[in-house]
């Protein structure tokens, strides 16, 4: 995307944000399950009190995506054969093999296995959505402007270019480089690591041979990782797809963490950097653990630009040499 679209796209948007500046959109919202609903929620939340008419579309029944308050927004269910006991047990299965530590291959090979189930059993649940035939009449009628979804499972980017709608990201992350590849971004290998080789920016000859070698096993990776999700939309949509032709046609990439804890690289202007984690619900902490957190005079600015960074995140209302929660 060129600077000359990029301006008014980013004005376009910022008259969608300022109420009473222009008529609400309609938006479809496909959320990603677990804690990364909880960030999302808030921003669909906070859309339709601005006077967008909002629809959340998600299984009847889903992993952590319940609202146990009001929202301003609409919900749309469609049925699903899952069970929630099975969601739980395939989760805690996944979530165990991160908490042992392996060497890299062995790490690797494990977590791959575990992230095929994992994508498998939530994916399925978007199978089930296009099998839904009140659900697709629903989306084909109601004419919706734009689709908001994080697109970890695919599913978001699979229903956006079902609808041939323009979509917005609101993520975290990719595995594979897969936010950067798809944005087109350059990642230089000599000097940004691949996530599974625990290196860091300032590599040895032959640690910088180790994450080219890792560059190119993450394309088989993530093509196996998500064989599931490219079959399907190939069928749905009528054509052979690519991972990268899934998710290339977003229109804005909304990404949820700080460009102070990544490594520097070039990115595109239709990426925007906000910050924050995945849970976006606060609570103060007690008054047994709170602690004061210091950043020492003698560190580098990127050090200290990091610690307010993190200050920030944990709501610290003041940041000198030391910070108090």
């Amino acid at each position: 995307m060129t600077l000359r679209l990029c301006c008014p796209l980013a004005a376009g948007i910022f008259i969608l944000l300022v109420p009473g500046l222009s008529e609400g959109g309609k938006l479809l919202v496909v959320p990603m399950i677990g804690s990364h609903w909880l960030s999302l929620r808030e921003v669909a939340h906070e859309l339709a009190k601005r006077g967008h008419e909002v629809v959340v579309v998600k299984p009847e029944v889903s992993w952590n995506t319940d609202d146990k308050q009001g929202h301003a927004y609409t919900v749309k269910t469609y049925p699903v054969s899952t069970k929630l006991e099975d969601l739980d047990n395939t989760f805690k299965v996944y979530l165990e093999a991160h908490l042992k530590s392996m060497p890299f291959p062995k790490y690797a090979l494990v977590l791959f296995n575990f992230f095929t189930r994992l994508i498998e059993a939530f994916y399925g649940q978007c199978k089930e959505l296009f099998n839904s035939t009140e659900t697709l009449q629903y989306l084909n009628q109601s004419n919706f402007d734009a689709v908001i979804t994080d697109p970890f499972f695919m599913c978001g980017a699979t229903v956006a270019n079902y609808l041939s709608l323009p979509f917005v990201f609101f993520m975290r992350g990719l595995p594979c480089n897969l936010h950067f590849d798809a944005a087109q971004c350059s990642s230089p290998l000599s000097y940004v690591p691949r996530t599974l080789s625990f290196n860091s920016d300032h590599m040895t000859f032959f640690q910088r041979v180790e994450n080219t070698l890792i560059s190119f096993l993450e394309r088989f990776y993530c093509n196996v990782l998500y064989q599931d999700a490219i079959q399907f939309s190939s069928k749905i949509l009528q054509r052979d797809v690519t991972l990268l032709d899934l998710l290339n046609s977003a229109s804005i990439s909304i990404m949820r963490f700080d460009f102070v804890f990544e490594y520097p690289r070039p990115v595109m202007p239709n990426m925007v950097f906000v910050g924050g984690m995945n849970c976006a619900e606060k609570k103060p902490l007690p008054k047994s653990r709170v602690k004061t957190h210091q950043c020492s005079r003698d560190k580098s600015v990127e050090i200290r630009r990091g610690c307010q960074g993190a200050c920030s995140l944990l709501n610290i209302e003041h940041f000198n040499d030391s910070a108090k929660v």
